[in-house]
C-alpha cells in the first residue's frame, strides 16, 4: 500500500511537512535519521514508517513494516488515512489529489500473512 500525492512541486511539499513538523505544529507525526515518516501516539509508534520518494510532480510514501512482524490491515490502514488526514488538514493548499492503494506495491515493503 502506498500514498500518491500529485503536486506542482513534490520537494517543496516533503520539505513543508518536514518543517511542520520540527515546529510542533503537526504533533502527531515525526520523521527518522533515514527520512520515513512514523505515526507518534504510543499505540501506533514503531508499528509502521512511510518512505518518501520524490518524482516528477508526485510524492509517494511507501509502506514499511517492521521485520518479521506481519503487517495487519488495522495497522496500514491507519498510517495511510492519518497521513492523508494530516495532508488534508495542514497543505491541502500544496497538493491536488492524494489516493493510497488498497494493497501492497512496489513501493511497499512489509510481511504479509501467507
Amino acid at each position: 500500500m502506498s500514498i500518491t500525492i500529485f503536486t506542482a512541486n513534490p520537494q517543496n511539499l516533503l520539505d513543508a511537512i518536514k518543517k511542520a513538523i520540527n515546529e510542533k505544529e503537526v504533533d502527531t507525526w515525526a520523521y527518522d535519521s533515514d527520512g520515513d515518516f512514523y505515526h507518534t501516539p504510543d499505540q501506533w509508534s514503531g508499528k509502521a514508517w512511510l518512505r518518501p520518494s520524490v518524482q516528477q510532480g508526485i510524492l509517494v510514501l511507501g509502506l514499511l513494516g517492521q521485520e518479521d512482524v506481519i503487517m495487519t490491515k488495522v495497522v496500514y490502514g491507519v498510517y495511510h488515512g492519518r497521513f492523508l488526514e494530516m495532508l488534508l488538514a495542514h497543505f491541502d493548499h500544496s497538493f491536488s489529489n492524494a489516493t493510497a492503494t488498497a494493497h501492497a506495491d512496489s513501493t511497499d515493503n512489509y510481511k504479509v500473512a501467507t
